[in-house]
This record gives structure tokens, sequence and C-alpha cells, in this order.
């Protein structure tokens, strides 16, 4: 059995192994944007991370507006529930999506407040600069 096949095999039953030591996602969400080099165009990244550092979600979007903002919310309160609060950047898509989506969410906006979904962003980029940006979306 060679270990790309190895790979497949085993990896979902891994995966199912690891799921209950994961902690359920918090109620207070570190919400930001980046972007990152797809085949030599800029793509932005939405990610969410909780309290405890674990990722929510992620969305990759051509453009940084209002509808990518809305869809990634959308699909993270679809699946992981509504927070109780939310920290993000001033960010004027982002503020009004919160505003409309999480009306009784506590929204925090101060300065270096969302240094958590920032310093994520440090090791994302970290692990793609060596591999020049990606090929493909």
């Amino acid at each position: 059995m060679t270990l790309f096949r190895w790979a497949q095999r085993f990896t979902p039953l891994l995966i199912d192994a690891a799921r209950p030591c994961r902690h359920s996602v918090g109620g207070h969400w570190f919400v930001d944007e980046t972007y990152v080099k797809v085949s030599g165009s800029r793509r932005y990244v939405y990610r969410a991370v909780d309290q405890y550092g674990q990722v929510i979600d992620v969305f990759v979007s051509t453009k940084r507006d209002l509808r990518a903002a809305t869809a990634f919310f959308a699909d993270a309160i679809r699946s992981h529930g509504e927070p109780a609060e939310i920290t993000t950047d001033r960010a004027h898509a982002l503020v009004r999506v919160v505003t409309d989506l999480l009306p009784a969410a506590l929204h925090d906006t101060t300065q270096h407040a969302n240094n958590r979904v920032e310093a994520d962003h440090g090791r994302l980029k970290a692990r793609l600069r060596p591999m020049r940006g990606l090929k493909r979306d």
C-alpha cells in the first residue's frame, strides 16, 4: 500500500477520532479578513476564531464587500449558531453585517481588541509564504 493510499484511507478515521477532543465553538468570535495570492491574483479570506483560538469558519472571496461578508456570516451562523459577542475591526462591511444579522450580540470594535485573529492571520501567511501563494482556489 502506497503512502498516498494510506493517507486517503486512514485520514478520515483519524479526523473522526480527534473530533471529540475539539472544544465546542465558544460564544466569543474574533472575525477579520485578509488577502492571499491565488494564481497571481488577490483573494480575500474571511476568518473567524473563537476565544480558544479554534478556527470557526473560513470563506474565500474575490471581492471584499458586503455580499462576501454576509455570505461568510450566514454560513458561520448556520453551522455554529449565533455568538454572544463578536470582535471585529472597523471594516464597514463587517460592522453592517453584524448589525443586521446579529443585533443581540455585543459588537466590540475597539483598537487592538482583534489581535487574536490578526495573529492567526500571521500563522496562515507564514504557511503560505514558502509556497509563494496558492496555485488554484
